[in-house]
């Protein structure tokens, strides 16, 4: 059994269309507590987080909603750092991401152990504020909490992770800018060109073996976007030809069978953009999947009307 935290991240400021706002109720909704209950977890719902006072900061005139990121992450900081238990962040876009990783992290570092981090998302988020063309800070978060430069109006992060310490699953849509910058930084990274080829099981029984050697805590980040938008359309960021249903549950028990997940992601929920919430329910499922449900215990799920 382990103590879980659900941490409502209404945070919606990480770009320019907005509707993440309502991702952490729509989890709520399709019982995500009740699910991770039923498996023998003790949840804790903490409610929603909000961030502290608007800070005076500056930077490049484009970035959205600058202040206001600021403050999340600074909030997601401390409270990730003191959850005991497992904590899942339900987001909210993914600009939470700076927040939650560097207080993973922080946590890590207070119980001597490293930290390294699942990304499983379409894109590599490894933009800075002044790389990113868009403004849109939720495709910063990696370069952040890897301590790269650029990032001044932030708070510093207490323990950035070492880039080598990331493994990107399912890009496919990485900017010329980002590949250089990826490259350079050494982060481990997957393309579902290579999934294609070699299957998903392969690279991340890798990866876990090399968190298991290291004694490791792993902090998974579960972008919607991971997915095919033919199964989880409820984003804004859709990119044809992502995970399936079974390769996005074959990694969730993989993850379970390793033992060695200790904090959650699950962001970039738009429930305006779903349809009869099935991809707010997909992903409950597959956070089930994560936490101990097998293939013989899912139940059958309807979307008819």
């Amino acid at each position: 059994m382990t103590d879980i935290t659900l941490l409502g991240v209404p945070l919606d400021c990480g770009k320019d269309r907005k509707g993440c706002l309502m991702g952490p109720d729509a989890y709520r909704v399709a019982g995500v507590a009740e699910a991770l209950a039923e498996l023998g977890h003790a949840v804790t719902d903490a409610g929603n987080l909000a961030p502290g006072p608007l800070p005076e900061v500056s930077g490049p005139a484009h970035l959205v909603d600058l202040a206001e990121n600021v403050a999340w992450t600074g909030t997601l900081i401390e409270a990730g750092r003191a959850v005991d238990g497992m904590p899942i962040f339900l987001g909210g876009d993914h600009a939470l991401a700076m927040g939650s990783v560097a207080g993973m992290a922080a946590r890590a570092q207070d119980r001597n152990r490293p930290l390294f981090v699942l990304w499983l998302d379409a894109h590599s988020d490894f933009h800075t504020p002044h790389s990113t063309q868009s403004g849109n800070l939720h495709g910063c978060p990696v370069a952040y909490f890897t301590g790269q430069p650029g990032f001044d109006a932030f708070p510093a992060p207490p323990a950035p992770v070492p880039p080598d310490r990331v493994c990107m699953i399912g890009l496919r849509s990485v900017d010329g800018p980002e590949k250089t910058a990826v490259t350079a930084a050494r982060v481990t990274t997957h393309d579902m060109r290579e999934i294609d080829e070699t299957g998903i099981a392969m690279p991340l029984r890798s990866f876990l073996a090399h968190v298991a050697q290291a004694g490791g805590d792993l902090h998974v980040s579960l972008d919607v976007d991971f997915l095919d938008p033919s199964i989880a359309p409820a984003v804004g960021t859709t990119v044809p030809g992502g995970a399936t249903f079974r390769e996005a549950h074959l990694v969730m028990e993989m993850l379970s069978e390793s033992g060695l997940v200790s904090s959650l992601d699950l962001v970039e929920l738009n429930p305006a953009l779903d349809e009869r919430g099935r991809t707010a329910s997909l992903m409950v499922d597959l956070t089930a999947s994560l936490m101990g449900r097998r293939i013989f215990d899912r139940p059958t799920q309807s979307f008819g009307a």
